[in-house]
């Protein structure tokens, strides 16, 4: 998603000689990535022609009784050419792409590039004919730091920081949670299945399935933004109470999920569709979203802190002290009721395989309004509330087209563009704008992502690439700082 932002201080542009520099330390560092991954690709793909392949196929996942334990540990190294500290906490450690606090250069280890690091348990228990009672259950974490994930701690530890000064902190559905997905239900491979519980929406099941870039954060602009897996806010990328189903019949397949509120008529509340279809090596979906007090959240302002505590001498009370908000679990939140459409799919020829997808979102001001006060997902609580952002309707149009190309079973290249356009939902006297003046106006976002995935084995892969970032306009408004960033990234992940 596009994060909500607070004005901060303003501050000098790096000169134009800096910026030059920092481009091209980046491309040198992208471009030694690919080379290393190139070098790795080719010696061990001479190691697989003089290695046996008499050993036969034997099973290793870690199941007993028909409960399996699996994970993902994911790592690397970053650099990027405007950006913000690494987070212990937030999911991507670093803002991969293009924010207002985007500042200096940075280099870290960095976290979940290329996936989310997790461990789960599932299960699948045959119970009459093909039906299996199944369940599935994560917890997601960061190793860099061995902290839960948890991206809305990551915005509470900026609470009352100028822009300037900002570590990395963005929206996510992960926020903390003992397990990030957790469900249980039925099954059959004719029928399809049925979840109750805690899981991933069918919109963001087709983001990962239709973006040429694997969804990854590092990389792909949609991955690590869940503005489009969410419907229009990341926090949606996952829901609570919900009810999914998925299916497939022969070349067709179908989804559906809802989700209960657990309030009064549609408080909170979602439903989503998608029905699709495989043929001639091509795969397409259409999907269809709506949910209701959608959240998009960001820090406090160095005065809404104030409001929440005790100042002066002697120390006075603030507005809003004795309401059980606190610094470090309040958070500044928009509300709104979004609907969204869209169409993705992919052609798969001999070794390529070329993507696209659109989507449109809505925006319009919630017919049931949150209070300050309202709790959101993590235990967090909105301690100020906008329900009023979108008098006239926000639509944002969401676009990517992209390819990816396997040079040999275990090494795969990637590229993909992508792009954010915005109209004009600005009232009185800037209705209409398509400048930087308010953050209404019409405005664009664009993003190029580069990949290269070498997997030495069924565990283990390498990977490096990067990503750039611009925005302009209405989408650029507070961006006193950077408008445009490239991150480059090199990394290793363990399956299990």
């Amino acid at each position: 998603m596009i994060p909500i932002r607070t004005e901060r201080l303003r501050r000098a542009r790096p000169t134009d000689v800096s910026a030059s520099k920092a481009r091209r330390h980046s491309v040198a560092r992208l471009a030694g990535a690919c080379l290393l991954l190139a070098s790795l690709a080719g010696v061990s793909a001479a190691q697989a022609q003089s290695a046996t392949t008499s050993t036969p196929a034997k099973s290793d996942s870690l199941t007993w009784n028909g409960i399996t334990l699996y994970g993902v540990v994911d790592v690397g190294l970053s650099y990027e050419t405007h950006g913000t500290p690494v987070n212990d906490y937030f999911p991507a450690g670093i803002e991969n792409i293009i924010q207002k606090n985007s500042n200096g250069s940075i280099t870290g280890v960095t976290p979940n590039n290329l996936s989310q690091s997790r461990i789960g348990l599932s299960g699948n228990e045959p119970i009459a004919g093909d039906w299996a009672g199944v369940f599935r259950a994560e917890t997601y974490f960061n190793p860099q730091s061995g902290d839960i994930s948890d991206a809305l701690k990551s915005i509470t530890q900026n609470n009352g920081r100028a822009l300037n000064v900002q570590t990395t902190n963005v929206d996510s559905s992960i926020a903390g949670q003992l397990f990030g997905v957790a469900y249980a239900g039925f099954s059959s491979p004719t029928v399809g299945s049925f979840t109750f519980g805690r899981q991933l929406t069918t919109l963001a099941d087709g983001i990962s399935k239709y973006d040429p870039l694997y969804a990854a954060n590092a990389f792909s602009l949609i991955g690590f933004s869940g503005t489009t897996a969410g419907g229009g806010v990341t926090e949606d990328r996952r829901l609570d109470e919900a009810v999914k189903y998925v299916g497939k019949y022969d070349w067709a397949h179908v989804g559906a999920l809802y989700q209960f509120g657990g309030s009064r008529g549609s408080t909170n509340s979602a439903y989503q569709f998608s029905f699709g279809g495989e043929f001639a090596g091509a795969s397409v979906d259409a999907y269809y979203a709506k949910k209701y007090d959608a959240v998009a959240v960001s820090a406090l302002s160095a005065a809404q802190v104030g409001e929440l505590t005790v100042t002066g001498t002697p120390p006075v009370p603030g507005p809003l002290a004795g309401s059980g908000l606190t610094v470090s679990n309040s958070l500044v939140g928009t509300v709104s009721d979004n609907t969204t459409y869209g169409i993705m799919g992919l052609y798969a020829v001999d070794a390529f395989k070329f993507f696209a997808g659109y989507e449109h979102i809505k925006f319009a001001n919630p017919n049931d309004p949150y209070s300050a006060g309202q709790d959101i997902i993590g235990g967090y609580k909105l301690a100020f509330v906008n329900n009023t952002a979108y008098t006239d309707n926000k639509v944002l149009q969401v676009f990517w087209a992209g390819v990816r190309y396997s040079v040999t079973p275990d090494f795969d290249l990637g590229a993909a563009y992508y792009g954010y356009s915005q109209n004009s939902f600005a009232t009185g006297a800037n209705a209409g704008c398509s400048s930087n003046i308010t953050g209404s106006c019409s405005g664009t976002e664009a993003s190029v992502g580069l990949l290269a995935d070498y997997r030495f084995s069924k565990r283990f892969d390498v990977y490096g690439g990067g990503l750039w970032t611009q925005v302009k306009d209405g989408l650029a408004n507070g961006y006193t700082l950077n408008t445009s960033t490239i991150s480059t990234t090199v990394g290793v992940r363990f399956k299990f």
